[in-house]
């Protein structure tokens, strides 16, 4: 009986898993792409007739936001194998 528990426990842990990848993977590869820019750079750059240097500034803002919750997510990834993996071998 109580193998039968772990057998289900087991694959449920499975299916959480693999659904969680899914929707990694689906927002990785069909992500949206955003405009970012504050008032004041943007006021300074709508003069410009080009707007290479606008398109510029933008991917930099984004490039600079998403850094930081790379950062923790993989500081979450290394805690989170750190606590549970020494679960599984004892």
């Amino acid at each position: 009986m109580l193998n039968k528990e772990y057998r289900i426990k087991n694959i449920e842990q499975r299916e959480s898993k693999s659904k969680l990848l899914l929707f990694f993977l689906f927002s990785i590869f069909f992500s949206l792409s955003s405009k970012a820019q504050c008032a004041m750079c943007r006021a300074a750059l709508e003069s410009e007739e080009g707007g290479v240097k606008a398109e510029a500034v933008n991917d930099g803002i984004v490039y600079l936001m998403a850094i930081p919750y790379v950062l923790v997510g993989v500081i979450g990834y290394f805690i989170y194998k750190m606590r549970y993996g020494k679960k599984k071998t004892q």
